[in-house]
């Protein structure tokens, strides 16, 4: 193979090496408590859960053994659409194989060539990739700020076939989110296509878990709703939901993220049903997780954002300097404590942070030890 192309490569490396943003794979050491992952319910642990999998293992097995235009598309997968759509109350719906390849389909292959989409600044790597490579024209507008929104629209909607508006719902980096009641009264104005990602929320807002649509009783104004199995559903995989049967048969008929890969394995499917289940009738432990929110960002000195009155289990400590944001992670883990080092691009430059995600296992002296660690590296 060619030298020049190794050592274009080693030269790009050495330089994130040398701004401490070089990223690798890695076993981390057994840690008393992960505050890293997004399994927000701690599901991915629950006996009920486990024995989900393993139910739909034994029945179909192991994999779905073809795509889901094949014979890929099993039973199980039908059981898991109809609770989903049940739940978000949506009438239609498609499963995917990871929230990643949801997002891309939705964005690459439902605007069109004269379309516009209007896209929050800090939405997800794979909405934005997406929106790059798609026909569509595309702008952003700034984080959360939907007066800006206001604006584009005024300025740009009568010059398109269909205007398209997508936010996370709870953003995956900050734990923050948009007023939705607003953003959806901005419709009337502007009868523009809303795509919401309630990868971060499901679970964790509305009363039944169905996410901070549901939680601001606007679920009927999401044209499309798109969710993640890997997060408080303790498994893998994504979904799709609308109530248009037209937008879920052109994905059906278009969608090369949907088409072409051998479908969800009937274990991520039947464990993602359990927990489902279970996360409708746990308000209890959702009060708690907000709860616990609430309390982390006060002890870190977190001011809260104009508007959030329930704040989501997303904790951003901003560090600024990457070396610095990895030293500290590092002494978390020494103490048994890890947490996610975010740096850029993942964050826009000057924001590296920590990225402590809390669950329902998290205690009061775990917060106020969580402080103790970290507040005295805030002042130095």
């Amino acid at each position: 193979m060619s030298k020049q192309f190794f050592n274009r490569l080693e030269d790009e490396l050495n330089s994130s090496r040398d701004k401490n943003l070089y990223r690798e794979v890695q076993l981390y050491p057994e840690c008393r408590l992960n505050l890293c992952a997004n399994d927000y319910f701690q599901l991915r642990h629950d006996p009920r859960v486990i024995a989900g999998a393993q139910k739909a293992c034994e029945t179909y097995g192991t994999g779905s053994g073809a795509s889901p235009l094949l014979s890929g598309f099993l039973p199980c997968h039908q059981s898991l659409l109809g609770q989903l759509r049940k739940w978000k109350h949506k009438s239609y719906g498609l499963l995917f194989n990871t929230g990643f390849m949801a997002n891309q389909a939705v964005l690459k292959h439902l605007p069109g060539k004269n379309d516009l989409v209007l896209a929050d600044k800090l939405i997800h790597h794979s909405i934005a990739q997406a929106l790059v490579q798609g026909a569509a024209r595309f702008k952003r507008y700034h984080h959360l700020d939907l007066e800006h929104l206001r604006e584009l629209l005024d300025a740009n909607f009568k010059n398109y076939e269909t205007v398209f508006v997508v936010t996370e719902s709870v953003f995956s980096m900050d734990g923050d989110y948009p007023d939705l009641k607003k953003l959806v009264e901005l419709k009337k104005d502007y009868p523009f296509i809303l795509i919401l990602d309630e990868a971060h929320a499901t679970g964790v807002f509305g009363e039944t878990g169905g996410g901070l649509a549901e939680e601001m009783q606007v679920q009927d104004q999401v044209d499309i709703l798109i969710g993640t199995l890997g997060k408080s559903l303790a498994s893998m995989g994504a979904y799709i939901l609308s109530d248009s049967s037209t937008i879920i048969d052109f994905l059906v008929n278009r969608a090369g993220e949907f088409i072409y890969s051998t479908f969800l394995s009937p274990a991520q499917v039947g464990s993602a049903e359990i927990a489902l289940q279970i996360l409708q009738s746990a308000q209890e432990k959702r009060k708690y997780l907000q709860k616990i929110s609430r309390s982390c960002r006060k002890i870190l000195n977190i001011e809260e954002l104009d508007g959030i009155n329930t704040p989501s289990p997303i904790v951003p400590v901003l560090i600024e300097d990457p070396s610095k944001t990895l030293e500290l992670r590092n002494h978390l883990l020494q103490k048994g404590i890890m947490v996610g080092a975010i740096r850029p691009p993942t964050v826009p430059p000057h924001t590296s942070r920590l990225r402590i995600s809390l669950h329902t296992g998290v205690t009061s002296q775990t917060l106020e030890e969580l402080g103790n660690i970290i507040n005295p590296w805030l002042k130095s």
